[in-house]
Parts: structure tokens; sequence; C-alpha cells
């Protein structure tokens, strides 16, 4: 219930009756607010929600962490303007994009050496191009709707190319872990510990705090070098790099456009069911926010973008959906990457620890597409289902590698093609053969909500 008086109101949020109190089964929508000191509050969790996650990706990537957080916070405060307010979301990392980035540019942790800037620019590319597509396909479905992805990408496609997504990585976790075997063994054990030991939001931050964790064990053992903090300044822009383009590498990337996709109408409809409200005809708009954020991203070297479920932990858990938090996080993300001193004390975080989350996470992404389809009740009876998923994730996690001229086609793409194009070249012959079996299972996107939710 709202307080309609004109005291009550802002150029863009209606207060929430009082604006300190939420009544029994009352949620507080996208377009009200509480009061400023407690809308403050919640903004300041969202940024605590989506930390771990969020500079997880350019560690394990190379690219500059407070660069990454910067744009971050721009690409939400845009995505909250495209979608008029009225879609509550944090624009996080997305670990999509992780396995194009590494094959591009080679990165390695353990070397302590950074990132070759000239691989980083063509990885920014491949970057921008997802980001122009997922902008592209967000007015189309702006226009015409959702149905033609759920035709394209029924639940035994998407949930095959999320969890390849999590299983092609998995070599890149073993190497990391490698390195500092102890620190790694801790640092997961803190997140695991985290989940089963604590409730509410303490233990939807379990990557966070198992983060945190292995990083006092691991300077405790000698294995954090702090001379870059002591050197950084207080105040400063972040670090910014053009992006460089190569036809070549764009096999890598565009397949992620599948999951990032489906990220989106999940978080949607997420939200929806949360409020009350049919918010489905701005999932266009969402899926174009989404993608103007990653090419904006792209552009100026941080990485790509997608909604974030543990901001939507959040809201479930304060009944807060209001969309001035999210301003409000944006603004502290936005201050916190302006602070060099800060940027380079998350870049200190060592190999091992990074193994260590990435050994959950990874395993999260892989195993959430299993979920995708357990959601949706898959049949695996069905020969067309059951081969669909078995060649696809094979290809993906023995990496299988195509050369077609300048072109480059490795694992995830690979093996997205196939299952998109497995599943409808043999339900088609089925079907014209009359030896269909298909399944009963609805055909819908699944949640990227609980994608994100889970894999961090």
């Amino acid at each position: 219930m709202s307080d309609s008086s004109p005291r009550s109101r802002t150029p863009f949020w209606t207060l929430h009756g009082d604006g300190r109190r939420i009544g029994p089964g009352e949620v507080v929508l996208p377009q009200e607010r509480l009061s400023w000191p407690r809308t403050v509050g919640i903004g300041a969790q969202h940024v605590v929600a989506m930390f771990g996650a969020t500079f997880l990706v350019p560690l394990l990537s190379g690219f500059p962490p407070a660069t990454t957080l910067f744009f971050t916070a721009i690409g939400t405060i845009l995505f909250l303007l495209v979608t008029a307010g009225k879609m509550p979301s944090y624009l996080g990392s997305s670990f999509a994009l992780l396995a194009p980035l590494a094959a591009v540019t080679g990165f390695d942790p353990e070397s302590g050496t950074a990132v070759d800037p000239a691989k980083m620019a063509l990885a920014q590319g491949g970057i921008v191009s997802v980001g122009i597509l997922l902008a592209v396909i967000g007015l189309v479905v702006h226009l015409v709707g959702t149905r033609w992805i759920e035709v394209t990408m029924p639940p035994v496609v998407t949930g095959t190319i999320v969890a390849l997504i999590g299983f092609n990585l998995a070599p890149a976790a073993w190497n990391w872990v490698q390195m500092a075997p102890l620190t790694a063994v801790i640092t997961i054990a803190a997140i695991l510990l985290t989940t089963v030991l604590f409730k509410g939001i303490i233990g939807r931050l379990s990557i966070l705090v198992g983060v945190l964790v292995g990083y006092l064990a691991a300077a405790l053992q000698g294995e954090v070098d702090f001379a870059a903090i002591g050197q950084a300044g207080w105040v400063g822009l972040p670090d910014f790099h053009a992006p460089a383009f190569d036809f070549a590498l764009l096999g890598l990337f565009l397949p992620v456009v599948l999951v990032l996709v489906a990220e989106n109408i999940g978080h949607v409809k997420s939200v929806s069911a949360m409020t009350g409200q049919d918010l489905d005809p701005i999932t266009g708009r969402a899926l174009l926010a989404d993608g103007l954020a990653t090419t904006l991203a792209g552009s100026g070297g941080g990485s790509g973008t997608t909604t974030y479920a543990e901001n939507i932990g959040v809201m479930a858990a304060t009944r807060v959906y209001s969309t001035a938090a999210y301003v409000v996080a944006a603004l502290m993300a936005l201050c916190l990457s302006m602070l060099p001193k800060f940027g380079e004390a998350i870049a200190t975080i060592p190999p091992g620890v990074l193994g260590g989350a990435a050994t959950v996470l990874y395993g999260m992404i892989g195993l959430l597409g299993i979920r995708i389809w357990v959601q949706n009740r898959v049949d695996f009876s069905d020969p067309v289902n059951l081969n669909t998923a078995a060649v696809a994730l094979i290809v993906a996690i023995a990496n299988f590698t195509i050369m077609a001229g300048d072109l480059t086609f490795e694992g995830i793409a690979l093996g997205s093609a196939c299952a998109i194009g497995i599943y409808h070249l043999m339900r088609a012959l089925s079907r014209w053969r009359g030896t269909s079996v298909e399944a009963a299972s609805p055909a819908s996107v699944p949640g990227g909500t609980e994608l994100e939710d889970e894999r961090r």
C-alpha cells in the first residue's frame, strides 16, 4: 500500500506507506521506495551481494577489477533507464564469457604477469560483438515477443548449453588449485560451510565469505603480495582500454548470447512472480539494456554483464524490489571503482583462492544445466533429447576444435551449435518418419535467476 499524499512522492518513486515499515504480505514495488536512509542501507546490501561474483570474473580473466566494477555501475544505471525503472536488477559480470576470454587471452593468474594488452583488446571486441547481438535480439523480442526463443531453445537445449559452459571450464579450476592446494581446500570448505551454517543474506553470500576466508589463509601462508596496494593512489579513474576486432574470433563469443538471453528472460519472469506484476512486456527492453551495457563494457575494458540473482536473494529477504535501491547500489559501486587502492587490493587475490572459488562456481554452472532439465521435466527416454545432450556435452568437455579458414570454433561454440542443430534436425526427421516420442515438458526458457543464484 502506498501513501498518495504529495509529500510521499518523488519524480520517480512513490513512498511505500510511511517509508519505515512493510506490512504483512506486502512488498515494496519497483516504482516505490522506503525512506532514503533505509533505501541507502538496502542499496549497500545489493553492493555486498554482487561483489564477490562481479570481481571473480576479472580476476579469472585478467581484466582490471576496478574497470569492470565501473562498467557494472554504469550498465546498471543504463539498464534502469532503458527499462523505465520497472525492472530491479544489478548488472554484474557474466561468467558465461569466461571460456572465450580465456581462449583469446591465454591469461594465467598463477604466472604473476598481466594479461597481454593486444589479446585483451581482441577479447573486448568479442564482448562488444556479444553485446550488439544481444541488443538486436532485444529489439526483435520487443517487437514480436519471446515465443520464437522458446521454440528455438527448448529446455533440453538451454540446459545443455548452460551445462557445457561449466564443464568446459573445469580444467582451468584444476590448474589454479594445483598452485596452492591447501588454500584452495580452505576456500572450498569455507564456501560450503557458510552455505549450510547461515540463513538469509549471509548464507547467500557464501562465495564472498569463502574468498575472504581463503584470502586470510593465503596471507598467513605468505601467498599474497601487498606491494601494489601501497603504490596505488587513493582516488582516480579506472584504466580504460580500447577494443580490437577479429572476425575469426566471433565463433568463440557469439554462442554466449544464448545463455544471456535465458538469464535475462528468467530474471524478468522471477521478478514478475515475486512482485505480482506482469513484466513480460519489458522483456525486450531488458535484453536491449543488457546488450547495450555489455557493448559499453567491452568498449572500455570491462567484462560483459548480466542480471544478477544474488540481488534477487536480497530482494526476497527484504521484500523490497525498489529500483531506487539499485540506483544507490550503482552509485556506491561507481565510487568504489574510483579508489585505486581498493582495486589493487582485489587484484592481490592469489591463484589458490581463485581455484577454490572456481571449483565451486564452474561445477554449479554445469549442474544448473541439469537443474534446468529437472525443473522442465525433460524426458531423456526420448532419444532426441538424449542424443542432443550427449553429443553437445562431450564436444564441449573435450573442447573439440575446428579451423575453418581464419575462423576457429572451440568446445563451447561447437557444443552450442550441436545442441541446437542436433535437436531440431532429429526432431524434424523423427516427425517425418513417425518415430517421434516428444516429451510433454513445457517448452519454456528456464529461469536465469536460478542459474545465477546457484552458480556463484
